[in-house]
């Protein structure tokens, strides 16, 4: 029988860890982390507007020349990249997979472009920005990320509105942006990437992650908005 403790050492006290101290407490939401609004629009505007911030900070990352910022938003791409597939996975995947027809195949597909984008990320945020290797890595991610991220917002998302109505949108916003809350923030591609396996492995790495995001640098919140411009 698969334990999930033969994925992470310590699996049991990391998942108390991870019940116990959400990342609420993480210097991350000091870097810029925003509570989801008590309203919140439909779910495909909430991938959206995650999708324009990785573009934001890839496009950083390219254009900088000093080393130092780099590293920031590499940090910053990484956190915010793999947070939001995990989440996608967790919570819009299924829903997919249940509303539209389809969307098992849908689903599946997208898993497999996340699984070569986390394979990349996983050999990305492990670079040094002085590694020769470190802009065409990121590179080679950004592409099969972009072409993923065209499919996903021209025909998943589109088909996902079009199956369900404008609360359960709202729902899986909300439920989506609470899931980042709890998601591992840095890529583990050799972790299961379905539910139930996938909740109870994000959980149990979790806090592993952010305990090394606490001794990582990010961009301040002045060049988190620049970015974005």
């Amino acid at each position: 029988m698969l334990r999930p403790t033969s994925f992470f050492p310590s699996a049991s006290r990391a998942l108390r860890t991870s019940l116990l101290r959400p990342i609420g407490a993480s210097p991350l939401t000091q870097r810029g982390f925003h509570s989801s609004p008590s309203v919140m629009g439909p779910v495909s505007d909430a991938i959206k507007e995650d999708h324009r911030e990785l573009e934001a900070y890839y496009k950083r990352i390219v254009a900088s020349t000093d080393l130092n910022e780099q590293t920031r938003f590499q940090n910053l791409f990484t956190w915010e990249l793999a947070r939001h597939s995990i989440s996608e996975e967790l919570v819009i995947y299924p829903v997919l997979e249940k509303e539209v027809e389809g969307g098992r195949a849908m689903a599946d597909h997208d898993r497999s472009e996340h699984q070569t984008v986390k394979e990349k990320l996983y050999k990305f945020q492990n670079l040094e920005s002085q590694d020769p290797k470190f802009l065409p890595t990121l590179e080679s991610l950004m592409k099969d990320l972009k072409e993923h991220i065209r499919e996903e917002e021209e025909q998943d998302l589109v088909r996902l509105e079009e199956a369900i109505d404008a609360d359960k949108s709202e729902q899986l916003a909300a439920s989506f942006e609470r899931t980042k809350l709890f998601t591992p923030t840095r890529s583990h591609p050799s972790a299961p990437n379905r539910p139930p396996y996938e909740t109870v492995v994000g959980l149990m790495a979790a806090p592993l992650d952010k305990l090394r995001d606490a001794f990582s640098t990010f961009p301040s919140e002045k060049e988190k908005s620049d970015a974005k411009l």
